[in-house]
């Protein structure tokens, strides 16, 4: 039986969490080693410090570890410490709320933990339920329901299931999919990152700024093919494929090189 390790960043109490284990439970052996709080936008950071680790267990038996650390430190702690190998899948989600463009996948902690699985070469894929606002005034994240998750916990079964039988797809580290609110299992779309970064999203506070709401709203329209775009635009359910490796131009740095050693 293949080995699946899920982690999200919503913490280990997250309805998002329980509703794609219970489905993922159907394709192999599952552990869940997840921050036992929020742990929202942290990106791929880790805890520099003491990571606390208490083990426990879900309704249904799955082996649960609840971290103190980042979505990062729980892949780190669960591949070294207590998998003491490599996961064959990692699958991150379902994370309440949207993981779109660039500067999300750069924040995200869910996204973070994929990226962190792509660097160690274990296939990753990222699921998110993109409700179309988050904030304090009304805690969206509470009101959502095992059936507002259903069609994104199966497309993460649908995808998990085709990578363990026939791996990644060429040239692809990590999958993310992003399923909007009210969305048709029929509306798919296959999209690539949009490249454009936040606007204003901090309001003024006493003393300073805060990121009171995050809303759909708030993010670019972005261009045709775009992910954002998918979601905003068509309501579409977004597949996105992301690579891990950066582009070094080695070649466009001559002239900078021989500005140095002038």
């Amino acid at each position: 039986m293949p080995t699946i390790l899920i982690i999200n960043d919503d913490g280990i109490n997250s309805i998002g969490l329980s509703v794609l284990t219970k489905q993922l439970k159907k394709l192999g052996d599952v552990i869940v080693v997840t921050p036992g709080g929020e742990r929202s936008g942290v990106g791929k950071s880790i805890t520099i410090g003491q990571v606390n680790i208490s083990e426990t267990s879900f309704s249904d038996g799955t082996k649960a570890y609840a971290t103190s650390g980042t979505p990062a430190d729980s892949f780190l702690i669960a591949v070294n410490k207590i998998l003491e190998k490599v996961p064959d899948l990692l699958v991150s989600g379902i994370n309440i709320g949207p993981n779109l463009g660039i500067d999300d996948v750069l924040t995200s902690g869910t996204v973070g933990a994929a990226f962190e699985a792509a660097i160690h070469n274990v296939p990753a894929i990222a699921v998110s339920y993109c409700l179309s606002e988050i904030s304090d005034a009304s805690p969206a994240k509470n009101k959502v329901s095992m059936k507002d998750l259903e069609l994104a916990a199966t497309f993460g079964y649908k995808a998990a299931k085709h990578i363990l039988k026939e791996g990644m797809p060429p040239d692809v580290d990590i999958i993310s999919i992003n399923v909007p609110e009210g969305a048709d299992c029929k509306n798919l779309k296959l999209t690539h990152l949009c490249y454009d970064g936040y606007g204003d999203i901090h309001t003024h506070v006493e003393g300073g700024y805060q990121i009171k709401s995050w809303a759909l709203r708030h993010y670019p329209d972005g261009d045709l093919g775009t992910d954002i775009h998918a979601i905003k635009n068509g309501n579409c359910i977004s597949v996105t494929p992301i690579k891990l490796k950066f582009i070094h131009n080695t070649q466009a740095m001559k002239g900078f090189m021989q500005g140095l050693s002038d």
